[in-house]
């Protein structure tokens, strides 16, 4: 059974629980667990994480993707959220490409199209949810794409002379105390290349004075100690390899009273935990520890300081695998110090690649087999995308995979440079060097204001548990303030049109259903009420734009240009000879009301020339009836009650609610094809009706009829339509002496393999006319969160061979 556990993403909410127990003393450390277990079950958290077939495109070319969709403690996947959003944005933190996609039991899939006017640049590609919108958007799932455009001329890089570093400082624990020693790590990025930067290091005073030589380790990252004083500032002044140097000041600035702590790796898998203070009265009181991995509590232990000093002493076994946070607090339950420790985990589960051979002619068949076991040799059913793509100077490998990422990189903020190295690496050198990592990150993402006094979020977001929703807001037209319990109707204008009707809640929110919307809709938001004051918003399901990740600035070298002239040749080949259309999902003839009480082909009957002669011919379930002034009304018959309704009827017009009268009575009939009537009284959402008059234009245009300005008309892109991954079968002799050149280098995606009962799936796929290496990379997931990641390589020879 999957137990839905609290998000890694927002622990400050189970640490806002135990602020609430201001006497630790009152209450033993059972019951504090005893709580957060409560409340961490009632918070679903989510990750995803997106396997694309490669990482560097063309315009022109399609991005393939599929979406891993698991609960963000155990990794197991999930079935809670129907729907996710992917984008692509740009250096201008602009969205360029976005799309709605479809979970299941086995998470979603999707394509791309990347239109051929989209500059070179590097891009973010961003996954979520609607539940995760709730969170901190820097933990969407983010990877970094880079598109070159061959026509069009990218923009120049900065100076190779130019030094432009993003420089970092994380004392351990978050703060610098007077008198207190403290580990500073210190993270220099170059912005040119988005990777960690070498440098020496000299920390100096306000008066020049240096008090600390350090160098950088692994990915730019260095440590030194420091003993801070009160009332100095300190600065970093890095050199590079060069002899350029940058000068930062060293962030947070210190204080002169707080708390510190210092993780070491103690002998017997033990960690050190030494917690400093010199808060005047509390350098004897108690503290506490209180270490997480993913919201399941491992740690759990009170000390009392002695001359402001107490060490705890963490068996390591008792921290789950992959990132934990250790939070120390004071005898008032305030937290003061948090930390982030790695555990590396174990494998959990086995990926083998294998192929009938090392090398292949071209146009002939690859027998390629998916193997996934246990550690035990067990076999294991896993559920697996894979990408075959050709291996040259512009596809390198995917930095993140699926490991990388559910261990390290998703529960950290901002990307991690090659997280593959903490987790394949070993040694005293790869020990610092995740040590150092977790010392970039943690505390300073906490914003105890928002813990302490929460407040409901300025819009509330639930999950989309049932499909596709659309959320709109309904506001006063004068004033612009939001409504409550207005009725409101979201219509979906069509041959099989759909309504839906809501009233909105206290803060003015309508949510509307529409899991079956596929493909590109007009939609039509307006209030349900004739004359109305009241306007309806649509709110858009896409975040705010900004991302976590900072992007590196494009640059093309000139060892890549042959590489670049022969893939733009087999793009431009391939769109021209066996470019395909997306197929447009089926048309949906159905309405939403179902089976009309009557039903009326207009072509099938004399064609008359005024509305009021239609209806009082042969529609007998309509009355007409004509109001002082000349002005018309129509009345549904209640057949049930045998007497016409004393209401007007919901008239519909394509779909679309109208409530001018007169207007509908003013259309020319031979704009109309058909009219449905239901003659008794109807129920939608929470509205009821008396009847139904709905009417189908021949142009789906609404026969003319004008809308009222507060209606809301726009284009709205509904789920993704599945489309499948085509290649070229050689299967026989004619199909392999084509003439037609087949310039593929992504030879074969597939988002939806299963390895069955024996752990084994088997594949089968042509190679192209492109000689060269290639690369086979699967993504692997079991049903109880087990993950992995495998790769595998053949040889295409050149057709003179």
């Amino acid at each position: 059974m999957l137990h839905v556990f609290l998000n890694h993403r927002n622990y400050l909410g189970w640490l806002g629980l135990c602020l609430t127990i201001r006497s630790v003393l009152a209450q033993p450390l059972p019951q504090i667990q005893a709580r957060f277990d409560t409340y961490r079950k009632q918070h679903l958290q989510e990750k995803l994480y997106v396997h694309t077939d490669q990482s560097v495109y063309l315009p022109g070319e399609t991005l393939w993707f599929r979406l891993f969709y698991v609960d963000g403690s155990a990794h197991q996947p999930l079935s809670v959220s129907k729907v996710a959003y992917i984008e692509l944005i740009n250096t201008d933190q602009r969205a360029v490409l976005q799309h709605t996609v479809a979970l299941g039991d086995k998470g979603g899939n999707g394509a791309m199209a990347l239109p051929v006017s989209m500059p070179s640049g590097t891009y973010v590609l961003r996954a979520y949810t609607q539940w995760m919108r709730g969170t901190s958007p820097d933990f969407f799932f983010e990877k970094v794409i880079t598109l070159v455009n061959p026509f069009r001329k990218p923009e120049l890089p900065l100076p190779a002379d130019t030094l432009s570093w993003s420089v970092q400082s994380y004392p351990e624990g978050g703060q610098l105390v007077a008198g207190l020693p403290a580990t500073v790590a210190v993270q220099a990025t170059d912005l040119k290349t988005g990777r960690g930067a070498a440098y020496r290091g000299v920390v100096l005073t306000q008066t020049n004075d240096t008090v600390a030589r350090f160098t950088t380790h692994r990915f730019g990252i260095g440590t030194f100690r420091l003993t801070p004083t009160a009332n100095t500032t300190y600065r970093l002044r890095l050199t590079d390899v060069r002899g350029r140097s940058v000068v930062r000041p060293i962030t947070p600035a210190v204080t002169p009273e707080g708390y510190t702590m210092q993780v070491e790796a103690g002998p017997n898998e033990q960690l050190q935990v030494t917690v400093r203070s010199n808060v005047p009265g509390q350098t004897n009181a108690e503290v506490y520890l209180l270490g997480h991995t993913r919201q399941v509590i491992g740690v759990s232990d009170r000390q009392v300081l002695r001359d402001g000093q107490a060490t705890f002493t963490v068996p390591v076994q008792q921290l789950g695998e992959g990132v934990s946070h250790l939070t120390v607090f004071t005898a008032a339950g305030q937290p003061v110090c948090e930390r982030l420790w790695f555990r590396q985990p174990s494998a959990s589960l086995t990926a083998r690649l294998t192929t009938d051979k090392s090398t292949y002619a071209a146009r002939t068949p690859v027998a390629l087999t998916l193997a996934t076991s246990l550690p035990s040799g067990t076999t294991a059913t896993a559920d697996a995308s894979v990408a075959v793509f050709q291996l040259d100077s512009l596809a390198p490998l995917d930095p993140v995979n699926l490991p990388e990422y559910l261990w390290l990189a998703s529960d950290l903020r901002g990307a991690v440079e090659n997280p593959a190295y903490y987790l394949t690496q070993s040694g005293p050198d790869a020990d610092l060097a995740r040590n150092n990592l977790m010392l970039t990150h943690g505390w300073r993402r906490f914003r105890w204001d928002n813990v302490l006094n929460p407040t409901p979020s300025a819009i509330p977001i639930l999950p989309e548990s049932r499909g596709l929703t659309v959320r709109g807001r309904v506001l006063n037209a004068r004033t612009g303030q939001p409504a409550a319990d207005v009725p409101a109707y979201l219509s979906v204008p069509g041959q099989g049109s759909r309504l839906y009707s809501r009233r909105s809640d206290a803060a003015g929110y309508v949510r509307y259903e529409l899991p079956q919307l596929v493909g590109p809709h007009e939609l039509v938001l307006q209030p349900a009420q004739v004359d109305s004051s009241y306007r309806v918003d649509l709110l858009s399901p896409y975040a705010e734009p900004a991302t976590a990740s900072s992007l590196p600035l494009f640059d093309l070298p000139p060892t890549m240009r042959d590489a670049l002239t022969t893939r733009s040749l087999a793009m431009q080949v391939q769109n021209h000879y066996f470019a395909t259309t997306p197929p447009l999902p089926a048309a949906d003839s159905s309405t939403f009301y179902g089976r009309p009480d009557e039903h009326y082909r207009l072509d099938a009957y004399t064609r008359f020339q005024t509305m009021e002669e239609v209806f009082s011919e042969y529609v007998p379930g309509i009355a007409v009836k004509r109001l002082s002034g000349g002005r018309f009304a129509l009345r549904a018959n209640n057949l049930p009650g045998k007497a016409f309704f004393d209401e007007p009827p919901l008239m519909l017009i394509d779909g679309v609610p109208v409530f001018d009268t007169d207007q509908l009575m003013a259309i020319s009939p031979l704009k109309f094809r058909t009219i449905d009537v239901m003659t008794s009284r109807y129920f939608l959402g929470p509205l009821a009706y008396s009847g139904v008059l709905s009417l189908n234009s021949y142009k789906q245009d609404l026969a003319g009829y004008r809308l009222d300005p507060k209606a809301v008309v726009l284009d709205y892109d509904g789920l993704q339509a599945r489309r499948e991954f085509a290649a070229p079968s050689y299967s026989t002799a004619a199909q392999q002496a084509s003439r037609l050149p087949d310039l593929r280098q992504l030879l074969y995606w597939n988002p939806q393999v299963t390895t069955q009962a024996a752990g084994k799936a088997g594949l089968t796929f042509y190679t192209s006319d492109q000689a060269g290496r290639y690369l086979v990379v699967v993504q692997a997931l079991t049903a109880d969160g087990r993950f992995t990641t495998a790769s595998h390589t053949f040889t295409v020879q050149d057709v003179a061979h």
